[in-house]
């Protein structure tokens, strides 16, 4: 896939690709509503709370345009990091927990290609909950300059759609949007055996911007 390709530009109006059919009802709703109001005040009572649904719903769903980092493995969420967890084949696991005022698109953490992308049904409960590993996610392989790269996009008890911005084969660049959740969630990425994160627990993560390791 082209660097120009669209999955590196945002969506219209800089929101996010993937929003319309959450976010064109209710604009439509407040629409209508706001109207049939200057006719009757009594339709007020549902235009004022649809209209400040469709202001959270443009900011929930924003896609800003941003500058990679330059650390080798960058943030692919923006986010707070929840855990960090040695793994028994050397890799660190990085968890960045996503909250629904998060900007939802999450970003290639280098540069590769797709090698696999792997959908697997599962739960829905709070993506800061031990028990969301078993959630519906998506498990992304990328053939890197530092090797095979893993991350995973785990939805939660509010975000139940994952929305994949590329396919299988193709070439990412470091940064990258790769994908949506809908609402918030979490983020997973496997840092390589050898490979010290430089981040911290309860530190917040810029999505392609916060670097994950020293180098």
């Amino acid at each position: 896939m082209s660097h120009d390709s669209a999955s590196r530009r945002p969506g219209p109006l800089g929101l996010a690709r993937g929003v319309s059919p959450w976010l064109l009802p209710t604009v439509a709703a407040a629409a209508v509503t706001s109207l049939l109001s200057r006719r009757d005040r009594r339709w007020a009572a549902a235009a004022l709370p649809l209209t400040a649904l469709t202001g959270g719903m443009l900011w929930f769903f924003r896609d800003p345009d941003r500058t990679p980092g330059g650390a080798r493995i960058l943030s692919p969420a923006d986010g707070v990091v929840q855990s960090i967890d040695a793994w028994p084949d050397g890799r660190t696991r990085v968890a960045i927990f996503m909250s629904p005022l998060d900007v939802h698109v999450n970003r290639a953490p280098l540069a590769g290609t797709v090698t696999s992308m792997r959908h697997v049904s599962g739960g829905y409960v709070p993506a800061f909950d031990k028990d969301s590993e078993n959630n519906e996610r998506v498990v992304w392989h990328l053939d890197t300059a530092l090797g095979d790269i893993e991350f995973v996009q785990i939805a939660g008890a509010v975000a139940r759609r994952i929305v994949p911005y590329v396919a299988v084969g193709a070439k990412v660049a470091k940064g990258e949007r790769i994908g949506l959740i809908r609402l918030g969630s979490r983020v997973d990425v496997y840092l390589p055996e050898g490979i010290t994160p430089a981040v911290s627990v309860g530190e917040r993560t810029v999505a392609g911007v916060t670097g994950l390791d020293h180098g």
